[in-house]
């Protein structure tokens, strides 16, 4: 099931700066991010192999996810935040504001044979 995960985050009067490392459950072979969304829904899927963790690092999103078990809705609205998506978590992306960036670091390359469209059952 997909969980938040808090990163490691510094801050003094200079800002903030948040660290990914020695915290994601798999090593990073791809990164990618979303932005520029309009109402769309992103995602749609869910995976073979890959586990992803996403991190809203700009704005707000909507993160639904049913790993056929449970369903819940995440919103990631803080850059220190970050929602790992195991590869059973179907999930769809929206309600993404204006300026939002989502970067999500994958552990498998891209194979579109790894994607799963069809959702869970009810």
């Amino acid at each position: 099931m997909a969980k938040l995960i808090d990163l490691k985050t510094f801050t003094d009067v200079r800002g903030n700066l948040t660290v990914v490392e020695k915290v994601l459950p798999f090593d990073i072979k791809r990164v990618f991010y979303i932005y520029g969304v309009d109402d769309s829904k992103r995602g749609g899927h869910r995976h073979h192999k890959t586990i992803q963790a996403a991190i809203c690092i700009q704005g707000n999103c909507k993160i639904y996810n049913n790993n056929n078990v449970s369903e819940e809705v995440f919103e990631l609205n803080n850059p220190s935040k970050c929602l790992i998506l195991e590869p059973e978590d179907w999930h769809t992306m929206y309600d993404f504001s204006k300026d939002a960036i989502l970067m999500v670091f994958a552990s498998e390359y891209f194979d579109s044979a790894d994607y799963i469209f069809e959702p869970y059952n009810k």
